[in-house]
C-alpha cells in the first residue's frame, strides 16, 4: 500500500471522526446510567441554613426553612438542564462523528478497492 499526502488525510479524519462518535457514545451512556441506575450521582448535597443563626438576621425559622426549599429546587432544575445540555452536546458528537468516519472511511475502502486508480494528488 503507498501512502500519500491524501491517504493520510482520510486516515487521519477517518480516526476523528471515530474519536468524536465513540467520545459522544460514551458521554451519553454515562447520562443514561446517571439517570437509570445511579438517579442521585449528579445531585449535590447542600447544607440546610437553619442550623446558624446569626444574631443580626432578621429571618425567621419558616423563612430560613423556605430558603432552603427554593434553593433545592433550583439545584433540581439545575442538574435538569445540565442533563439537557449534555444530552444535547452528546448527540451533537455523535451526529458530526459519524458521518466523519463513514465517510472518509468509506473514501479509503474505495481507494484500496481501485489501486491502480491514480489520485490526482499523487
Amino acid at each position: 500500500m503507498k501512502f500519500n499526502v491524501r491517504l493520510i488525510y482520510l486516515y487521519l479524519f477517518s480516526f476523528v471522526g471515530l474519536i468524536v462518535f465513540v467520545v459522544g457514545c460514551v458521554r451519553l451512556v454515562d447520562l443514561g446510567l446517571k439517570v437509570v441506575v445511579f438517579n442521585n450521582a449528579d445531585i449535590y448535597v447542600s447544607y440546610p441554613i437553619t442550623g446558624f443563626k446569626d444574631a443580626n438576621d432578621p429571618r425567621t425559622k419558616k423563612q430560613i426553612a423556605i430558603e432552603n426549599e427554593q434553593q433545592q429546587k433550583a439545584q433540581l432544575e439545575e442538574s435538569k438542564r445540565n442533563r439537557q445540555r449534555e444530552v444535547s452536546s452528546s448527540l451533537a458528537m455523535i451526529i458530526v462523528g459519524a458521518p466523519l468516519y463513514l465517510y472518509h472511511w468509506s473514501s479509503i475502502q474505495k481507494e484500496n478497492r481501485n489501486p491502480t486508480k491514480k489520485s490526482r494528488h499523487a
